[in-house]
């Protein structure tokens, strides 16, 4: 069994063919896909029109959720340039979206954690802002309802697999287009990547174990960077253009 995991795409739709494509050559058809789809400055109705093509199970994730909440005027510039591109059609697609689901009674899927999404599963925020690892304790907590060998959640970008006490495997892909970004929640920190390439897994089970593999891909991140700098963005541009927030 083998099935490609994405998450975190946040409209680049530049990436999210280029993930596509390397998905495709390692000849893999089905796909899960975990949430944050097109908030963004950049190319939100593009993307749609690529996801809603490839029938990826999805849920929702928490710019998810606020495009379909909030009144554009209430909402931060990246999710109110993203709205601002996309359709009705679109908008019903993401109302659509569960909160979380099972993909072929292996795999639990959420963007961030079972009850909240967004609150980083994997990690935890310093008060000084460094990003670190949380106890096995408190990851294991989350999963305590969680009777599925495979766990997936996104949300903080990172790639990154744990494995539980009792063998379980929570997995979660990194951005497909978005390698740093910064937080004030629960205290301001960054997250940087430290590359400006897609990632993604591929998920395959061997002798009863899932093993995940992490894939970086290459695309043209210097258009977009361009395009959010055209935008007054330049969080984003650097963020694009090296992976690292300057």
């Amino acid at each position: 069994m083998r099935f490609a995991v994405i998450a975190d795409v946040h409209g680049n739709h530049l990436a999210l063919d280029a993930v596509l494509a390397d998905i495709s050559r390692q000849g893999i058809a089905d796909i899960v896909n975990l949430g944050d789809c097109f908030s963004g400055p950049l190319t939100a109705g593009k993307t749609a029109e690529i996801l809603l093509a490839t029938d990826a199970v999805t849920v929702r994730g928490n710019h998810d959720r606020y495009l379909i909440e909030q009144a554009p005027e209430a909402m931060h510039a990246s999710d109110r340039v993203a709205h601002s591109q996309l359709g009705e059609r679109h908008l019903e697609w993401l109302r659509s979206l569960p909160f979380n689901a099972v993909y072929k009674d292996e795999a639990y899927l959420c963007h961030a954690t079972p009850s909240d999404d967004n609150v980083y599963w994997l990690e935890t925020v310093s008060p000084d802002g460094h990003i670190h690892l949380k106890p096995i304790e408190e990851i294991e907590t989350l999963a305590v309802d969680i009777d599925f060998p495979l766990i997936l959640c996104g949300h903080s970008h990172i790639p990154r697999a744990v494995m539980l006490p009792d063998g379980r495997l929570i997995v979660n892909p990194g951005s497909v287009g978005c390698p740093a970004y910064d937080d004030d929640l629960p205290h301001y920190h960054k997250v940087e990547a430290g590359h400006p390439f897609a990632s993604y897994a591929i998920m395959e089970k061997l002798d009863g174990i899932w093993i995940p593999t992490f894939r970086q891909v290459a695309y043209d991140y210097r258009a977009m960077a361009e395009l959010a700098a055209e935008r007054g963005r330049k969080d984003w541009a650097s963020g694009l253009a090296t992976g690292w927030l300057r």
